[in-house]
């Protein structure tokens, strides 16, 4: 059994990644694997040159360990060594990777159980994910209801060799999506002996126990290789009431010190417009406005329940609301997951040099998410004739429902590729012939309610209509006293159902490669690629048909209505590639492609090419630059989604502004009558055009001296044509500009620009546009409308210190920083700086840093991770840097034997302090809201 090297850096450049022998100081072998055992000293850079491999960013084989576009590798090793137990979690703390994405703790998004990556800040879908080159499916899911994109849950650790991340464009080699870059997934190969590890953990605030078993192995014979890996990940989840900084309302930064003035959601209420008043049940089953009533009926309905004033200037001695301090407890801040994987690969040698290869990965995974509980209220006013024009909520706790709201997520994902290769022309060339085959199904079943059953229940049958306003004959004590008490569990259960939604997502590929020398020149041989390509995408989603808006069965779902859409489409492709050695000290790299689409949208077909240069004047010095065009073929959701709708909170700013109201105040947030529910309606669009960019990166490669080097890239790229939608805050901020004429600061808007029409018309109020009825729907759609422009500098920076008495150490330094983040929202409009601007929650600087210790016996890791200062939840100033530190040590007990310990987020750090970050969970999604985690693992060899 060959045994990796455990001095394991967290991130080498490509230099440091490939082999062994040219790992700079304190690199991990990313391939020992695949080579002679190796001991756990670190080994010394040799060289700049080795034998000619293809890396991610070329088809070109080459010697060089650098080239002209920057790449970063992230390895198996550097995964388990900076503690960490999925690959979504290592990727996460990579400093390019500054924009954030949706996540667990946002469990009423449409995707909270996919793992997304957003690179450079343009979003999930800009980034092009690879597993040995070959596409990957989509989450058949949209993200934020919206866009397609991979989720990295389907990679399993146990069967990644390494990853490559190209940071810049890449559509002349790799065609569409390779906009902000492209990550690729190297997997094992090669591999010979067996691996066992096994590593469990807990959190030390509670919940999220943890457990993973991984089986690596592998056989060779003198014509054929057999590589295998198996992984099961078993994690718990954790409930938002397992912190106790965020298990209420009463944790809002806006009541620190003083809870007696805390506001919450409100659990229970009856409104009745004859004499515009909250009303409450008495003992004597009679409505009544006193506080002794409110306080009756919020102590019968349920013990979660508690009297409070809605007003946060107003001490909640004197309540007028029962609310529900609970309610976001009830979420999970962390899925539970049940993740099983299988990698398979092998090769099989002819004697004329031919090579079939093949390859299958595998994920099956059900997992858990939970949502705050249901809700019921009535559908705006509806008529009673016992008490007038009503309005009236309940929110249904876990004691009733019978535990917590769980939604199942049953996932499968599948890679397969194979082909053959060999070599042509006295070996001058390699060519590769390959078909890969790539889905992945989604399943999910959440309970929810049957609105007419529901609606009966607590309203009755229905009667007709009080002029436009439904009308309930019936309405009397029995259902008061249902609204004003508590529901059984049985009861729940004959009121509601299970939601069952599918997705599927296929992508083929089917291309021949070849590359080689073309001929020689002075200073070296010409080195060429070309390859042609075929492929076809498809996705379909499948609501519950009883969430579709168009649904008029008896059994259509409450307060729920989903996305669907479906359709495909076909490519075809064709590239060249070329390496020109001007002089010994001089190269160039041109690449130029054709992709060719087949299908609804506007696109055709889209030429993208790409140049670099790379400049050694001397052996220790590497001066480069590339630049690069790139396109993203339309989404296929933006172009194939179907009529839906969605309810969705929104918080009203402009009604706010009227009334004098600061919109980021705890009296305009969602604990406040500005934050209700409306409905948005959404629909692809078939006329969209590709989204194209333009990169340019220019950086310098310096090995200072054997044992420290510095890494140092510059980069601009800028997005036109991008498809987008408004998200609704942003939506209702600008609305509220442009029909006050003025932002909330006072500056001039003119409510005639391109984007204030375009805001106008997607919003619709009740009483007409120019009312100040409360929304009652807005529109939204994807249109080509935005530029982005993105400017920034990567930075590395490694040093090895090999000492005879105290063992080896180790140092690297890692930084990013956004000089430039410009939108323009809508052609016409003005330049937004977005980096600086207090609404947008992008990080302008990433840094990471690791320091590692080895002897023979054993190796010390600690790794820490900075995210730069964030806007404040009120958008008033900038909240701390974000820093986190992790431990890991590794003891070698035999040759066979290894023992490891791990702490993530060592000091337990939580998040910066934000005293006006009054939504929960009371900090941003990209920080940390589990605290620390400890892990034990063995490893055996075999």
């Amino acid at each position: 059994m060959s045994v990796t090297s455990t001095n394991a850096p967290k991130r080498s450049r490509l230099s440091a990644a490939l082999i062994t022998a040219l790992m700079v100081p304190f690199a991990a072998s990313a391939l020992a694997q695949e080579t002679d055992a190796t001991s756990q000293q670190p080994a010394k850079p040799a060289s700049t040159t080795l034998d000619k491999v293809t890396v991610t960013g070329s088809r070109i084989k080459k010697a060089e360990v650098e080239g002209p576009a920057p790449v970063v590798v992230l390895t198996a090793e550097d995964i388990e060594r900076e503690g960490f137990s999925t690959v979504y979690e290592a990727l996460s703390t990579l400093n390019q990777f500054t924009g954030s994405v949706q996540n667990e703790t946002t469990q009423s998004g449409f995707t909270p159980n996919a793992q997304f990556i957003n690179l450079r800040g343009l979003g999930p879908g800009y980034t092009l994910i690879l597993v040995n080159g070959k596409r990957m499916a989509d989450y058949p899911v949209p993200y934020n209801s919206q866009s397609n994109a991979v989720s990295l849950s389907s990679i399993p650790a146990a069967a990644v060799s390494r990853i490559e991340v190209l940071t810049g464009g890449a559509s002349a080699i790799y065609g569409s999506d390779a906009v902000a870059g492209v990550l690729n997934v190297i997997t094992k190969d090669n591999y010979e002996g067996d691996s066992i590890r096994l590593r469990g953990g807990t959190t030390t605030m509670g919940g999220g126990d943890t457990g993973l078993a991984q089986w690596t192995g592998g056989k060779t014979g003198d014509k054929w290789s057999l590589t295998y890996s198996f992984e099961y990940l078993n994690r718990e989840g954790i409930l938002g009431s397992q912190r106790e900084d965020r298990d209420s309302y009463y944790d809002n930064p806006d009541f620190r010190g003083r809870p007696e003035f805390a506001t919450a959601v409100s659990g229970v209420y009856l409104y009745r417009n004859t004499g515009a008043a909250y009303n409450w049940l008495t003992p004597e089953g009679t409505l009544s406005t006193s506080v002794a009533a409110l306080r009756h009926a919020c102590e019968r309905t349920s013990s979660e329940f508690e009297p409070y004033n809605s007003s946060a200037s107003v001490n909640n001695a004197t309540p007028n609301r029962c609310g529900y301090f609970g309610y976001p407890a009830t979420s999970a801040l962390q899925n539970s997951y049940n993740k099983t994987s299988a990698y398979i690969s092998g090769t099989y040698d002819f004697d004329n040099g031919t090579q079939l290869y093949g390859q299958f990965l595998g994920t099956d995974s059900r997992n858990t998410g939970v949502s705050s509980t249901q809700f019921w209220q009535t559908p705006g006013y509806v008529y009673t004739p016992a008490y007038g024009y009503i309005q009236a909520q309940r929110i249904i706790t876990p004691e009733e429902i019978g535990g917590a709201q769980r939604t199942e997520y049953n996932e499968k994902s599948y890679n397969l590729f194979g082909g053959v290769r060999g070599t042509m022309f006295d070996n001058r060339f390699d060519w590769d012939f390959g078909v890969s085959y790539s889905r992945f199904e989604f399943e999910s079943n959440r309970p929810r309610f049957l609105e007419d059953k529901v609606n009966d229940y607590f309203l009755g049958p229905q009667t007709g209509f009080q002029s436009i306003y439904p009308r309930y004959n019936g309405y009397g004590l029995t259902q008061l006293q249902r609204l004003f008490g508590p529901m059984s569990p049985e009861t729940y259960r004959s009121l509601s159902t299970t939601v069952h939604s599918t997705g599927e997502s296929e992508n083929t590929t089917a291309s021949f490669s070849m590359s080689g020398d073309l001929f020689e020149l002075p200073a070296g041989a010409v080195g060429a690629a070309f390859v042609v390509e075929a492929g076809s995408q498809k996705y379909t989603l499948t609501p519950d048909p009883r969430t579709t808006p168009d649904y008029t069965g008896t059994d259509a779902i409450y307060n729920l209505t989903s996305t669907g859409g479906g359709g495909d489409r076909d490519r075809y492709a064709l590239g060249l590639e070329f390496s020109v050695p001007i002089f010994d000290s001089l190269k160039a790299n041109l690449a130029g492609r054709y992709d060719k689409y087949d299908d609804v949208t506007n696109v055709g077909g889209a030429f993208t090419w790409s140049a670099g240069l790379e400049y050694r004047p001397i052996d220790s010095l590497l001066l480069r630059s590339s630049y690069a065009t790139s396109f993203r073929a339309p989404d296929m959701h933006y172009v194939f989604a179907g009529y839906s709708g969605a309810y969705t909170y929104i918080t009203d700013a402009y009604l706010c502004r009227v009334n004098d109201i600061d919109p980021q105040s705890s009296d305009c947030s969602g604990d406040s009558d500005y934050y209700y529910q409306v409905f948005r309606t959404y629909e692809g669009r078939q006329d969209l055009r590709e989204e194209t960019s333009k990169s340019w990166t220019a950086g310098v490669v310096w090995d200072i001296m054997d044992s420290m080097s510095v890494t140092v890239d510059y980069y601009t790229m800028k997005l036109e044509n991008q498809v987008a939608e408004l998200d609704s805050d942003f939506l209702m901020r600008q609305y509220a500009d442009c029909r006050l004429g003025e932002d909330v600061n006072g500056n001039v808007v003119d409510g005639n620009s391109p984007s204030c029409q375009a805001f106008l018309a997607q919003v619709t109020r009740a009483g007409g546009e120019l009312s100040n009825g409360q929304v009652t729907e807005y529109s939204s759609y994807p249109i080509n409308q935005a530029s982005l422009e993105t400017q920034g500098i990567d930075a590395n920076w490694k040093y090895s210190l090999d000492t005879d008495r105290w063992g080896n150490f180790g140092f690297e330094l890692g930084y990013t920083h956004v000089l430039k983040l410009d939108l323009v929202r809508f052609a016409g409009d003005d330049v937004e700086n977005i980096r600086d601007h207090l609404q947008y929650f992008n990080y302008r600087s990433r840094a990471n840093a690791r320091v590692t210790w080895t002897n023979d016996e054993w190796l010390v890791t600690t790794y820490a991770t900075r995210m730069g200062s964030l806007p404040n939840w009120a958008e008033t100033g900038r909240i701390a840097p974000y820093i986190r530190y992790n431990l890991d040590v590794q003891k070698k007990v035999t040759d066979k034997l290894t023992l490891g310990f791990s702490v993530v987020n060592l000091l337990n750090n939580r998040q910066p302090k934000d005293d006006t970050f009054n939504s929960w969970p009371y900090t941003w999604r990209s920080h940390d809201v589990i605290g620390r985690q400890v892990y034990a693992d063995v490893r055996y060899t075999f």
